[in-house]
């Protein structure tokens, strides 16, 4: 807007996503002048899973899930499957065309100037203050990019962040999976899908280096897959998928495929005046893919570090979102870096990550560490005995899947993957 050229904000938030949106809401809730640029129209691919203690943590109405699932069934390259109950909780589904645009108006609401377009530029100005130069939605290609000034800027604007590569030294090293869905129509009664369950396939043919899924959301569901492996076939993965779980028929509503990363950046900010948050500081859980939590809570802490540059006017300030969020979370992510590392490299090694995952102390810690967001330290002994069979599986010291039941035969559209 023209009358940008003439104010002076606090904080620009680039990207309005769960991370820049929540970043806008704490500034303006704490009386700060901020504008939230958001490029209007874009849905990330996700499966729009949000535990408990983002609910709370983050004051989520129960009007936005859509779905609450009671547990996860794994399947092996095998198709053997195992089944995870959550013992007396649940997690929240949330469709996150209508959930991200909540947390807009939650901002605007708040207090910021909520402005619609896609981030050009960054450049600084004499008095240490930063111009963000951007197309307004409207606006031809060949107008003039609007602009408007800022004491500090977040950049929250995904996983290949514009603001990110050009302020922060690094940001374009970050590893990626690239992530592919289809959002269909749930189907009503019968079949192998259960919309209270999510499902979670460890499967080569299905995706080479990460896992395929199917997430209930109440109407619709969503069917997608992701892998680093350039040239392997998403939709022909997520078709496959599709005919196995008995969704081949459903109606297609949209189809959505975006890059997801897999590491925190080593660097989050760039020693003046911007810091980094959700996708384009890296914040995603490697192994689970995980980062509607992640991404809110970076999004607070960058809004944290800005509080604090612009009260001190101290750029070492910024530093502080990820000192903060990797002393809560980087030992977690590290452990899941490991798992995605050894368990996810061949089937062979799925089909033992599967098996695994029947044991009763391993789905407890699972659900645990998922729901409550930290490390579960509380039982000793039950750690002890996941190591030790952890140690025996990856020497081979027992069959994956002793004392099961055999196999169900392999499904068609997998077995004529693999095939090709």
């Amino acid at each position: 807007m023209a009358g940008d050229r003439d104010t002076l904000f606090d904080v620009a938030v680039v990207g309005g996503g769960p991370a820049g949106a929540t970043a806008a809401t704490d500034l303006a809730r704490r009386g700060y002048a901020v504008a939230l640029l958001d490029r209007a129209g874009r849905i990330k691919p996700c499966g729009g899973a949000i535990p408990p203690k983002l609910v709370g943590d983050f004051d989520i109405p129960d009007s936005l899930i859509v779905a609450r699932v009671g547990g996860a069934r794994i399947v092996s390259p095998s198709n053997r499957s195992v089944d995870m109950p959550i013992d007396g909780g649940f997690v929240g589904m949330v469709d996150r065309d209508v959930f991200d645009e909540w947390l807009r108006k939650r901002a605007m609401e708040a207090g910021a100037a909520r402005r619609e377009g896609a981030f050009e530029r960054l450049d600084r100005e004499a008095d240490g203050t930063a111009t963000v130069h951007y197309r307004p939605r409207a606006a031809s290609k060949d107008a003039e990019p609007a602009r408007l000034r800022a004491r500090a800027v977040i950049g929250a604007d995904g996983a290949m962040s514009r603001v990110a590569r050009q302020c922060v030294p690094g940001a374009e090293e970050t590893p990626h999976v690239f992530a592919y869905h289809e959002i269909v129509r749930s189907p009503r009664g019968g079949g192998a899908y259960d919309p209270t369950r999510c499902d979670v396939y460890y499967d080569g043919a299905l995706s080479p280096d990460f896992y395929a899924w199917i997430f209930p959301h109440g109407d619709t569901a969503s069917v997608g897959t992701g892998s680093m492996q350039k040239g392997f076939g998403l939709r022909g993965a997520v078709g496959a998928l599709r005919a196995l779980s008995g969704l081949e028929g459903v109606e297609t509503i949209r189809r959505e495929g975006a890059p997801i990363p897999l590491h925190p950046l080593k660097r989050w900010d760039d020693g003046r005046n911007v810091v980094l948050a959700g996708d384009a500081a890296g914040v995603v859980a490697p192994a689970s893919g995980e980062g509607i939590y992640y991404a809110m809570l970076g999004g607070r802490m960058a809004a944290d570090a800005a509080t604090e540059f612009l009260l001190t006017a101290d750029a070492r300030a910024l530093a502080g979102a990820r000192k903060r969020f990797m002393r809560l979370h980087g030992p977690v992510f590290w452990m899941l870096g490991v798992m995605q590392r050894h368990w996810y490299r061949d089937d062979a090694r799925r089909e033992r990550f599967v098996s695994i995952c029947r044991d009763l102390d391993v789905q407890q810690l699972t659900w645990d560490a998922y729901m409550n967001k930290e490390l579960v330290k509380a039982r000793p002994l039950a750690h002890a005995r996941i190591f030790f069979k952890n140690i025996a599986h990856l020497t081979g010291m027992v069959s994956p899947w002793r004392g099961a039941a055999p196999p169900p035969a392999p499904a068609t559209a997998l077995a004529q993957g693999r095939a090709a």
